[in-house]
């Protein structure tokens, strides 16, 4: 198990590093659900409700490694659409 401390703003806000958002599966815009549990402690998890197609782009993701350009993109779906394998 990795922890991670976080620092509490003035307003009450933390930021979620980098390396939580990944592991969590969640960016910009996403929504986390924090459960409290009876112990004092907090569950935090990814919000449900996410479409299906989001979820699955979203397990695509692949931490660390810089995501495919455009241009290649459009050169395997062109490729696909003359029935290149």
């Amino acid at each position: 198990m990795t922890t991670n401390t976080l620092k509490i703003t003035a307003k009450g806000q933390v930021t979620l590093r980098k390396k939580v958002l990944d592991h969590l599966g969640v960016g910009p815009g996403d929504r986390v659900t924090v459960e409290l549990t009876a112990a004092g402690s907090a569950k935090l998890r990814p919000a449900t409700g996410k479409s299906d197609l989001t979820r699955f782009v979203n397990s695509l993701r692949r931490p660390g490694e810089a995501g495919m350009p455009l241009e290649k993109i459009d050169e395997i779906i062109a490729g696909g659409w003359a029935g290149e394998k």
